[in-house]
């Protein structure tokens, strides 16, 4: 079956096909043979009718030529539609004579009264059709009217399917397990009687005139298409701009536009094609930058071409060029804290563009440093591995600009002594008798921490504690975690000794959760004890 849009009495043609061939299907009794003769006189009229419409179809293309004038691109569409009028016919009489041979081979010829009189006979039908050695009159029917639809095509702008199909390939047959092994002949010959193979070749008939019409609908179409017809009629503005700013001029002008329904013009855009809908060109592209003036503006020009065909037969083009102006889009960084960024750190930068608006969906890349997109538009966070990095930013896929950066190192965080959990007194000095735990803790520079509090994690990993008496060492401990208890040590202190605190390790924790080693020096600590 063909595609497309069908009519109602196509869509009723078709209806009345899978009934016939569900019927087919079925061990049909004599009760129904009336309705098979019902059927096949109703698919015989309907045949008729379309016959009528599809000579009509011939006259209007015929009337159509001589009123352009019998040019020779229409004669010839005249000539096909001929064709393809020949073409039907000699088929549709040919499966008139397979009809009138079955009735009276396989029928016993027509009564007085003019009906079938044996209108249930299968076993002729079979002997006839499909015969016994599948030499029957059905599989020269069947390359009959699979020829007629290749010959068919080469008129057509649609590929038509084979009429005569076997049951592995027809809809309803190849789902039923009795019948889908059958060819063409058995599944519409076999155990068939008389009034549902006459009904089977008329719906052959009713399919050659459906094909038929189609084909002269498509080739009606063709006529007077080198005729340029302008029936489509638009009021448009053209403004030099879309935006106007209060209290300045809106320039433009009104103007009629028409176009061609019966012609498809072909156009290109920069040696480019472009897509044609309803006789207007759709253009859709991504402005490109570069060699702005000092004001930001970068000009372009488009060069179109217009082609179409023309009454002679030959093609005409008409070239337009259309200036346009690019404009430089503008970014701007809004940090919470201005660069320089931190080295292997989370700088968390937002991009933003108020020239692009809602066009704005920029996209990062960086040398010297990852770059990691935000949850929000113009969002990102660099992490940068070198001294001095470049922030490349696009939109859209187009580049609009790349920033230098300088990175500087994480600053070392100060260290803080707290004796029994209090902050040192360096003026007073501390007890030596009640001191009994030091820690030291590492606290990060303010504005680093302001800037990337995720960056901003220090601790002292280890301490070593000496008690200290005139020149000599007393005592040692080593302390993890950055301090703890110095019972043993306090046990052997007197006035006037001192506590000498020396950090072993401080290390950092990122964003990430990484963990990276501090070099803090040598920076004693001298604790005195009264």
């Amino acid at each position: 079956m063909a595609g497309g849009k069908e009519t109602p009495r196509q869509k009723m043609i078709g209806m009345m096909y899978l009934v016939l061939t569900a019927m087919l299907a079925l061990q049909v009794s004599s009760a129904i043979i009336e309705k098979f003769i019902l059927l096949n006189n109703s698919l015989e009229l309907s045949s008729g009718a379309a016959n009528k419409i599809n000579q009509e179809t011939v006259l209007k293309i015929k009337a159509a030529v001589e009123k352009s004038g019998n040019r020779a691109a229409d004669v010839a569409v005249v000539k096909q539609a001929e064709e393809v009028r020949t073409l039907s016919t000699n088929i549709i009489n040919e499966i008139n004579t397979l009809k009138q041979q079955i009735i009276n081979d396989a029928g016993s010829g027509l009564n007085e009264e003019g009906a079938i009189k044996n209108p249930e006979e299968e076993q002729k039908v079979a002997e006839l059709m499909i015969g016994g050695q599948r030499n029957g009159k059905a599989y020269a029917l069947k390359q009959t009217l699979n020829n007629y639809t290749q010959q068919l095509n080469k008129y057509s702008n649609q590929q038509f399917q084979p009429l005569a199909l076997d049951a592995k390939d027809d809809p309803v047959a190849k789902n039923r397990a009795d019948q889908r092994n059958k060819d063409f002949a058995e599944l519409n010959f076999a155990q068939t009687p008389v009034a549902a193979a006459l009904a089977v070749l008329s719906q052959k008939q009713t399919d050659v005139r459906r094909m038929e019409g189609e084909v002269l609908n498509f080739l009606a179409s063709k006529v007077g298409a080198a005729d340029i017809k302008f029936d489509r009629i638009l009021a448009m503005i053209s403004s030099e701009s879309k935006v106007v700013a209060a209290g300045t001029k809106f320039k433009g002008e009104m103007f009629i536009a028409a176009s061609a329904s019966g012609i498809t013009p072909r156009m290109s855009l920069n040696g480019s094609p472009v897509r044609v809908e309803n006789g207007k060109g759709i253009i859709e592209f991504t402005a490109q930058g570069g060699g702005y003036n000092a004001e930001g503006l970068a000009r372009k020009v488009l060069q179109g071409t217009i082609s179409f065909p023309t009454p002679s037969g030959r093609d005409t083009t008409v070239r337009l060029e259309q200036e346009y102006f690019v404009a430089k889009p503008t970014y701007q960084y809004q940090t919470a804290s201005n660069p320089p960024l931190y080295l292997g750190c989370a700088n968390r930068l937002s991009v933003q563009s108020p020239s692009l608006g809602a066009l704005w969906a920029p996209t990062f890349s960086a040398d010297g440093a990852e770059t990691i997109p935000g949850s929000k538009k113009g969002e990102v966070t660099v992490v940068p591995s070198r001294a001095q990095i470049t922030l490349n930013v696009s939109n859209q896929g187009n580049l609009l600009g790349s920033d230098n950066f300088r990175v500087q190192r994480v600053p070392k965080p100060s260290l803080e002594v707290r004796v029994n959990g209090k902050a040192f007194n360096s003026r007073q000095g501390e007890s030596a008798t009640g001191t009994r735990s030091i820690t030291v803790i590492a606290i990060p520079d303010e504005s680093f921490k302001n800037f990337s509090p995720e960056d901003a994690q220090f601790r002292v990993t280890q301490i070593q504690v000496s008690l200290a008496r005139s020149t000599r060492r007393v005592g040692v401990v080593t302390l993890a975690n950055g301090g703890g208890s110095i019972a043993s040590l306090a046990a052997q202190a007197e006035p006037g000794d001192r506590y000498v605190v020396e950090v072993m390790g401080v290390q950092r924790r990122n964003f990430k959760g990484a963990i990276s080693d501090v070099e803090m020096g040598t920076q004693p600590i001298v604790i005195p004890l009264n």
